[in-house]
């Protein structure tokens, strides 16, 4: 397939393109940047700015930009920014693509469990309600930005990353850290629910989407998801470091703000949709994602 991506620069986008590409497919890569190399596409999303001369004849999409949700404290001016940031490049992405002579089969579009809200300890799939908090209303708001793809027949389909676990960065890439220092625990009670995913499950994942005739919201999320004090005790388990000093609720709302109630959420989601399909993980819970963090 020719695939074209967007935010390749980030986390998940950089091992996305070297795994797509390792497994044969041609990848075009948007940069907000004068292009340097054959496979980039210059874009300016703020303006709306995209040449569907320039992406050429491309199968599918993959949509992945977006600034970090927990990179910096939630001002007003940076609640805008992740919100924009997110509605500004799905739209210009997707009137490039159904501009195209021959459009897309597929468009892959990131989104987020935060979809759910704070859902306690009921078990969420993707039929479950939204939430109403702000990262509910992020999701909505960015979701839709996809609907003229969708309604021009466009195949969408929804990727609702959970917890993405890998070595380095995010939430996990932290937690390991101070774990391997010997200073970590659970994060307030411990009793709210995390729905992670390894780093391989998730490339692994959105490669699936692009290859399969599966659309709409799609769970990205191991099958088994566990409670913040489960996660840590796997972690710190395979890391063969005690975990025994929790990080008081209180603390994190002081360090981090408004942002500081994520972790401390419960989302005890499950990817309904992608099993259903056949798709089989790799490492399908929190013990399986700890041995690997701890191996990589």
């Amino acid at each position: 397939m020719r695939i074209v991506v967007s935010g390749a620069s980030g986390l998940v986008g950089r091992h996305l393109v070297a795994h797509l590409r390792n497994s044969g497919h041609e990848v075009l890569t948007l940069v907000r940047r004068p292009e340097r190399e054959p496979h980039e596409v210059s874009w300016d999303p703020a303006a709306g700015r995209l040449d569907p001369r320039r992406l050429g004849r491309v199968d599918a999409a993959v949509n992945l930009s977006g600034a970090g949700v927990g990179d910096k404290r939630w001002t007003a001016a940076y609640k805008e920014t992740v919100l924009r940031s997110r509605t500004e490049t799905t739209g210009t992405l997707v009137r490039a693509l159904l501009d195209l002579d021959e459009r897309p089969q597929v468009l892959v579009n990131a989104s987020a469990i935060g979809a759910y809200g704070d859902g306690g300890s009921a078990v969420l799939t993707e039929d479950s309600p939204r939430g109403d908090d702000f990262l509910a209303h992020v999701v909505r708001e960015w979701e839709e930005a996809t609907g003229p793809a969708a309604a021009a027949g466009v195949r969408v389909a929804l990727a609702r990353t959970g917890l993405l676990a890998n070595p380095v960065g995010g939430a996990f890439g932290q937690l390991l850290t101070v774990l391997r220092l010997g200073v970590g625990g659970p994060l307030g009670s411990g009793r709210q629910w995390w729905s992670p995913i390894s780093m391989p499950d998730e490339l692994a994942a959105l490669e699936f989407l692009l290859t399969h005739d599966v659309a709409g919201p799609v769970n990205l999320v191991c099958p088994e998801p566990a409670t913040n004090q489960a996660v840590t005790s796997a972690l710190a388990a395979a890391l063969h470091r005690p975990a025994l000093l929790p990080v008081p609720a209180a603390a994190l709302r002081l360090a981090l703000g408004e942002f500081g109630e994520q972790p401390l959420a419960s989302q005890r989601v499950v990817p309904q949709v992608l099993l259903a399909a056949g798709f089989r993980f790799q490492h399908p819970d929190v013990a399986a994602i700890a041995g690997w963090l701890a191996r990589a």
